[in-house]
């Protein structure tokens, strides 16, 4: 199972970046504010927990403290993650994510000014610190990340995927293709289903790539019911062969045997991959091609999550009957 560091760092990095433009600017406390908080990070760093509550909570603690990075310079961050594209090498399981930070913005420091890219490697070293501990309290206490921190999922109405006055949201229509060129009609793909698990995905994305075998699993468990799982990875919209490469050669390393789908970026369908503002984001859609329940916002590996996969698969399941 993986681990929820990766779930909440799908939030964190992602989310915050949604969520960050709503905060104030600092004062004019603001070097000391900084230095507070790196004598912060590096406290937090240093205690040893005497249980797995004091680990989950030291857990969170340093989950936020991400968070605050992150947040403290939105701006630039925003233009790290937006260079993380197709070019940039996959995140492996296991790999500090600090060290694929630190990496994406060597790759990309020609857009950003000396003072930018010290900013920016600066917080990335914190993050690895960070990463660091994280690896070293799960180690020692096994689940002490599973706990649902604030923000590890959001409503389909906050995420501004349902319309308003309706229980019922279509997914958008769309043609396109598979990874492999065969054409796709997103009407006859829903309708020839009893359900279908619509996974929003991206090669670069550590959470989205570690649930591949859990999705992988499940799309084997619904080809008995008559259903089925289908990824969308947001970097092959529009054909890109480069990208369509770079996703069959992961999907082929993790066993994935489900159809993975592209279609055109300037599609409604397009419009709505865009809309979303994390990823991994998975979606039920009965045979109607309704959007059944909220979407599942993070990795599907936690526990909480597949709860809530499975209660929606269920009631599309029932739908179609």
């Amino acid at each position: 199972m993986m681990k929820t560091k990766k779930m909440t760092k799908l939030v964190t990095l992602l989310l915050a970046l949604a969520m960050v433009f709503s905060l104030a600017a600092c004062s004019s406390g603001k070097g000391k504010d900084k230095a507070n908080g790196s004598a912060d990070i590096a406290a937090l760093i240093a205690t040893e927990p005497n249980s797995a509550d004091e680990a989950a909570k030291l857990y969170q603690q340093l989950m936020q403290k991400e968070n605050d990075i992150l947040a403290a310079n939105s701006d630039l961050w925003n233009k790290v993650f937006l260079s993380a594209n197709k070019n940039s090498t996959m995140i492996e399981d296991g790999t500090n994510y600090g060290d694929f930070l630190l990496a994406t913005i060597e790759s990309a420091k020609d857009g950003f000014s000396a003072d930018e890219l010290k900013t920016l490697k600066a917080g990335a070293e914190q993050i690895k610190e960070i990463e660091g501990k994280l690896t070293i309290l799960e180690q020692k206490y096994p689940g002490c990340g599973t706990a649902p921190g604030a923000g590890d999922s959001v409503s389909a109405e906050e995420a501004g995927m349902t319309a308003s006055g309706s229980d019922l949201m279509k997914f958008p229509s769309f043609q396109g293709k598979d990874l492999d060129g065969n054409d796709v009609d997103s009407s006859k793909l829903f309708a020839g289903n009893s359900v279908t698990v619509v996974n929003f995905w991206f090669t670069t994305c550590n959470p989205c790539v570690g649930e591949l075998a859990d999705l992988e699993a499940l799309n084997k468990d619904l080809a008995a019911k008559g259903g089925a799982v289908v990824g969308i990875n947001s970097f092959t919209l529009d054909g890109d062969k480069t990208a369509i490469a770079d996703a069959k050669d992961i999907l082929a390393k993790k066993g994935v045997t489900y159809s993975n789908l592209w279609f055109a970026s300037d599609s409604e369908a397009g419009k709505f991959t865009a809309g979303l503002y994390s990823f991994p984001t998975t979606y039920v859609v009965d045979k109607n091609g309704n959007i059944v329940g909220q979407p599942i916002v993070g990795a599907i590996t936690a526990p909480d999550q597949a709860k809530k996969l499975n209660e929606l698969i269920d009631q599309a399941l029932a739908s179609s009957k």
